[in-house]
């Protein structure tokens, strides 16, 4: 395992703490490499990079269990440092917030196929294994006991596909965490309007005679181009965008900014893999064995997860310590984007970690 460190530049300024506010944060990044590790679809790799960040420092008993762990899971496409932003990360990380580092040991960690661990774009390309959330729940799992030494969670919060690795994590691994925070998610099966925007994107990329199988030399723009404007629309709520773009040319404007920084850092490879890993996702039938106690929070402005469908509060009745919170939408709402904004669902999650809290083992 290899570990790398980072200065507090970048973090004080991502968190605002710069400029002489007190109580600086540091954060440690380094590499786990899995070795022999197998995929559910049978592929393995002799070895599985798994890059991760931290912030504080863990806590152990008597026996050597850490009791501060606190993991955060990111959604598609990012990686841990999204939680370094300061709608997140200036809400809870400082002195005397919900999961201050100087009392929590907070991981980071990148999925399998995003930020810095083993991607396809590295050089295999399409010939990358075609991994599942199921293979990144595992590896995150690996992580934590083999490469951290972490055997229990204070909390494990996850956003968006994160959210989805939550109730994954709730089923397969009960008892391994107090606190479970899922964030704009449902747990079911991805289908309906959900599936088809995704499906689209994933056809848009293979489709392209410039995807060449997996082996371009440049990115396919086209499948690039589509693929940015799903996103997009997926990501957006309609009372915000139409407040922040009221008229024809700001829209446009919108559109031309969003699609030049797209295409600057999309991959197209990383992306395919990355939508199509929801493939066969579905918890549905295990929430049931979930013990943690769970708070599940949605927002009512979320295109990904449409409060209409009802699917949340049908499901929520089978959590045995859990309950759905459905936050409003509104013109200051960030849609699907909520479950970074931490400010406004901070409450629930001192809640969750007051009615979690157990005596130290």
């Amino acid at each position: 395992m290899r570990k790398h460190y980072t200065g507090l530049l970048l973090l004080l300024a991502a968190t605002g703490l710069a400029h002489g506010d007190p109580a600086p944060l540091a954060t440690s990044e380094g590499d786990y490499v899995a070795r022999d590790f197998h995929f559910a679809n049978g592929a393995t790799l002799p070895e599985l990079r798994l890059h991760y960040t931290t912030l504080g420092r863990p806590q152990r008993d008597a026996g050597g269990h850490v009791l501060n762990a606190v993991l955060l899971l990111h959604g598609t496409g990012g990686d841990g440092h999204q939680f370094l932003r300061p709608q997140f990360a200036g809400e809870l990380f400082g002195p005397g917030q919900p999961l201050d580092v100087a009392k929590y040991y907070v991981i980071l960690p990148d999925g399998i196929g995003h930020g810095r661990s083993a991607k396809p774009s590295d050089g295999a390309h399409a010939r990358f294994p075609e991994y599942a959330y199921a293979d990144m729940v595992a590896a995150q799992h690996q992580l934590l006991t083999a490469g951290l030494g972490v055997d229990h969670l204070r909390l494990l919060l996850g956003t968006s596909m994160g959210c989805m690795h939550g109730f994954l994590w709730g089923e397969r691994y009960g008892g391994f965490m107090d606190a479970l925070m899922p964030l704009a998610c449902l747990p079911v099966q991805i289908a309906g309007r959900n599936r088809i925007w995704r499906r689209m994107l994933i056809e848009a990329i293979r489709d392209d005679p410039a995807w060449s199988g997996g082996d371009y030399r440049e990115q396919p723009r086209n499948a690039l181009r589509t693929a940015s404007d799903l996103l997009l629309l997926a990501g957006s709520a309609p009372l915000p965008m139409q407040a922040a773009y009221p008229t024809r040319d700001a829209a446009d404007r919108r559109v031309a900014e969003y699609t030049t920084a797209s295409l600057a850092t999309l991959d197209a490879n990383d992306l395919l893999y990355q939508v199509s890993a929801s493939r066969d996702y579905d918890p549905s039938a295990g929430l049931e064995d979930i013990v943690a106690q769970t708070v599940w929070i949605n927002s009512a402005d979320d295109f990904i997860n449409p409060p209409e469908l009802g699917i949340a509060e049908a499901q929520a009745k089978r959590l045995r310590h859990g309950r759905f919170v459905l936050l409003p939408g509104g013109e200051h709402g960030h849609g699907h984007g909520t479950h970074t904004w931490a400010a406004v669902w901070k409450p629930e999650l001192v809640a969750l970690l007051a009615a979690s809290e157990r005596p130290v083992r």
